[in-house]
């Protein structure tokens, strides 16, 4: 698990990892997709994912 937590913390220092950090930083102050992601971290919780 530490080589996954290691690699995850090399791509967050690359600047394509700064890149992602910065887009995702500026979605969830969108109210609107911070409302989509509370909606779907609220299903994810309850286990009504919307599996068939």
């Amino acid at each position: 698990m530490s080589g996954l937590l290691s690699r995850v913390a090399k791509f967050a220092r690359s600047p394509e990892g700064r890149r992602a950090v910065r887009e995702a930083r500026r979605a969830s102050a969108d109210p609107k997709r911070r409302a989509e992601a509370k909606r779907l971290v609220g299903r994810l919780r309850s286990g009504k994912g919307g599996k068939k």
